[in-house]
This record gives C-alpha cells, structure tokens and sequence, in this order.
C-alpha cells in the first residue's frame, strides 16, 4: 500500500488540483505532508516494531493508513486532503520499517541479498500497478478512488499478517524516544513550509522565515537530544560505520532526485503534453518494470562483486537518464521523446537499489534492524519531501522567468498581464484570462508549456546532478569487501 501510494498519487495530482482549483503550493503539501509524517516518524517505528514486536507495528500501521485512505477518499477540499494524507503518513511509518526488518530477520547474510532483492521486486510490482490503475481510475472514475482501493487491500493483508508472518522483536528492552520525534516533526515540518510557502508568500514574510527559523533550530536540537538521550531513535553511532553513512548519503541524492522526478513528470505528461490519466500511468511503467525484473539479478550482484560497483554505476546511469529527460520540448511521440529516458532510469535504480539496502541491513546487528531500516527510509522520504520544498522554488522562479519573456512578444492588456502573473503559482494549470481572441488564447496556453518545459529541464539537469554526487559518495565511501557489503565494525 505505501508503494503504491509513492507513485498513484502523483498521477492523480493533476486531477485533485482540477477539483479544489489548487494552487501548486497546495498539490505539494498533498505529496509533502504524507512524506513528512512517514520521515519524521518512521524512526519510531521501527523503534517501536523492536521493542512491542514488528508483526504488531505493521499490522496497527496497516489499519491506521487504510483508515486515513479513507478519509483521503471523502475529503471535501483540500485542507481536509492534506490532514488525512498526513495521517497515511504516520501509519505508514508504522508499515515500512516493519516490512524490510520481517524480512530481513528471517534470512542468514548469504541469502539476505537475494530476499531483499525479492521484497524490492515485490514493492516495484505494486509500485508499477499503482500509476496504471490510478490513472485509469482517475480517468474512467474519479481520484478518490486512487484512495478507497487501499481499504480492501489492507483487510487482506491484516489477515494474512496474524496467519502467515511470526512474531519477532530485539533482544535488547528499550522506549521510544518520544521528544526526538517531536523535534524531528518540527523540524522538518518547519523547514518544509518555509520551502514551500515561499514562491506563494515570499522569502520576507514572517511565515516564512519564521518556518525556516524554527526548523532549524529543532533540527539542531534533535542532533543534541539524540546525542544524550539513553534510547535515541537516531543512534548517532551507528554512523560510524562508513558504509552504513556513505550508504544514507547516496539514499539522500538519489532519492531527492527521483522525489521531484515524480511529481514534475505527471504534471508535465497531462497538462503540457495532453496525455490521458491512464498513458500518463503507463508511460511510468517500464521505469518499474524495470526494476521488478532485475531486481533478484541485482541482489545478486552483491554476493559475486561486492555492492561498490553497483552503487557507482547505477547512479550513474540514473544521471544520464535525467540528461535524456531533459532533451524533449513540448509534442512528440512517446517512443522518441521520453521512452529511452524511463528505460535508462529504470535500469539504473535497479542496479541500485537491491544493492543499497543490503549495504543498510548489513552493516548493523540484526538487532538494529528495524531501527536501520528506519534510519534509511526516513533519509529516503526526507530526499522526497525536502526536494519537493527546494525545487519547487528553482521550478515555480524557473517558469516565472520563461513566461514573462514569452509573455513580453504579446501586446496584453496590463490587466491581463497582472492575471497572468498573480497566478503563476499554478504553473501549467494556469488558465488564459477570459475576453481573448481565440489565436491568443493559444499562443498564451503555448507559451505556458514552453515555460513548464524551460523549468522542467533545469531541475532534471539538477537531478543528473544529485545522482553524480551519489555515485561520487559509493566510490569515497562504500568498501570493496564482496564477503561483507557492510563494514567491518558493526554496531
């Protein structure tokens, strides 16, 4: 379920922001505020998954993201969206970390890789259903239903849960760490709004300094607090191991990038490129194809050459596969324009990803096994909801700037020139004022894709850039070890 919530709910953006007449600033808390509540929380989650059993943890997670889908499914505007996508958030930091940490104790560690590659295949399944069948339902239904399909989802996995999956905890008794939770939600929440409110409010404006301000400050509070605290849900040392760090750096660029890539590209495909709900869900579709099918092949790769190459190749490719995204403008056929992009990509984070999390789960005791998993996909959903804040900015300023030079070539009335500009915040759902000539109306409408086009291609070239970084941290960082993918001291 939260896979597939990662990518249908992209699809469906376009067709909720049509609903509510949304601005960009609103569709991106609808994405933020579920990675925000899974980030900040999911270290708890797998800390309570140690300490009152990780069978327990999943299934309550369950049951609290299927009622909160719900509640997405009903909302009646916007803000009520949001609040109920926060909530998925929470359960779902419940559902994660106990998912991997199941898994991960059953396996010895010649066979772990494998078994990690085998769940990696198994989310892409659902991660590769979601957009197809989002799409189609946004199109032949309604979004909502993006949402309601969660609910029968959730009954079959609760039952199968308490029949199938054993009991298991760590063996050393903690508690949670209540007060790093609050600072990390603070935190990241207060430099998320800072981020996101600022194209809409201005860098100036007491919400949003006062929002960084406040992050920042609980940001370095949280370091401090977990440094003292006797059971921190952050365990500093744990970063002393060097690959378990290089292994979160890389996590960090990598997935900052493909977080961005997931929002932008829907809203490029349906509202600049004229692709249906349900092309836009199959468009995605060889990206993770792509990565069910080599994901065993890539489990495996750590065994027979270590989990080094991997992790510098793969990025690498990634990065070129944003290089491709940046090329084609608005038209052209799928096949030409953005075909070989997804490939690439796809191909990349397979090598990638099989390899990554076995370097996270094996370079700490199984008893910290929740705790890790938690660690690093909470640096993932940060990478996620922090880029979502950050380049969004660069992509708001970025369409400004095409689309008042496009704009200049026109003789617009001022009036119609301050429309336009109050409204840039929507990027490509900006609507032509009412009263123009027909030829006018589609020369503005052409001129918004140039200028979505314009700003799509500066943060996938940005993108290239995290994923080079990712690579740069694999070379530095991860040993050449083929016995041990993680490092040699575990903690």
């Amino acid at each position: 379920m939260a896979f597939i919530d990662s990518t249908v709910v992209n699809v469906a953006v376009p067709a909720i922001q049509t609903t509510f007449h949304a601005t960009v600033v609103d569709v991106q808390w609808v994405i933020a505020s579920y990675g925000l509540l899974l980030a900040a929380l999911i270290l708890v989650g797998g800390s309570l998954g140690d300490i009152f059993g990780r069978r327990r943890m999943f299934v309550v997670g369950v049951a609290i993201f299927a009622v909160a889908s719900a509640g997405c499914g009903v909302a009646s505007n916007i803000k009520q969206l949001i609040i109920a996508r926060s909530v998925q958030g929470a359960g779902a930091a419940l559902l994660v970390p106990g998912s991997l940490a199941l898994i991960s104790m059953s396996f010895d560690e010649k066979s772990r890789g494998q078994a990690i590659g085998t769940w990696s295949g198994f989310t892409a399944i659902t991660t590769a259903v979601g957009p197809v069948l989002g799409g189609w339902l946004v199109e032949h239904a309604s979004w909502r239903w993006v949402f309601f399909i969660n609910v029968p989802i959730a009954a079959a996995v609760i039952i199968i849960s308490f029949c199938r999956i054993p009991e298991s905890r760590g063996a050393v008794e903690g508690s949670v760490d209540w007060w790093g939770a609050l600072l990390a939600t603070i935190g990241l929440g207060g430099l998320v709004s800072g981020f996101i409110e600022s194209p809409n409010l201005g860098w100036g404006n007491p919400l949003v300094f006062g929002s960084l301000i406040v992050g920042l400050i609980c940001i370095v509070a949280f370091g401090v607090v977990e440094y003292k605290v006797t059971a921190p849900m952050l365990p500093l040392t744990l970063f002393q191991s060097h690959s378990f760090s290089g292994a979160n750096l890389l996590t960090l660029f990598l997935y900052a990038a493909i977080g961005i890539f997931f929002f932008l590209f829907p809203l490029n495909l349906i509202q600049v490129q004229g692709y249906s709900a349900t092309a836009t869900g199959a468009a995605i579709l060889p990206l993770i194809l792509l990565m069910f099918l080599l994901s065993r092949w890539s489990g495996g790769l750590v065994a027979r050459y270590g989990a080094r190459g991997p992790l510098i190749i793969g990025p690498l490719i990634v990065a070129f596969g944003f290089v491709l995204f940046a090329l084609p403008s608005v038209g052209g056929s799928y096949w030409k324009a953005f075909f070989p992009a997804v490939v690439v990509i796809g191909f990349g984070m397979a090598v990638t990803v099989a390899p990554l999390t076995t370097v996270v789960m094996g370079s700490v005791n199984q008893d910290r096994a929740g705790t890790a998993s938690g660690i690093n996909n909470a640096v993932a959903r940060v990478a996620g909801v922090l880029t979502i804040a950050v380049l969004g900015v660069v992509m708001v300023k970025a369409f400004g700037f095409r689309l008042d030079n496009e704009l200049a070539q026109f003789s617009l009335a001022p009036d119609t020139l301050r429309e336009l500009h109050a409204d840039k915040i929507q990027l490509a759902d900006l609507q032509v004022p009412a009263g123009l000539n027909p030829g006018m109306k589609i020369a503005i409408r052409e001129s918004i894709g140039v200028a979505f086009v314009f700003g799509f291609r500066i943060v996938m070239l940005i993108c290239g850039g995290l994923s080079v970084a990712g690579a740069a941290v694999a070379w530095l960082m991860i040993p050449k070890d083929r016995e041990h993918p993680g490092f040699a001291t575990r903690f």
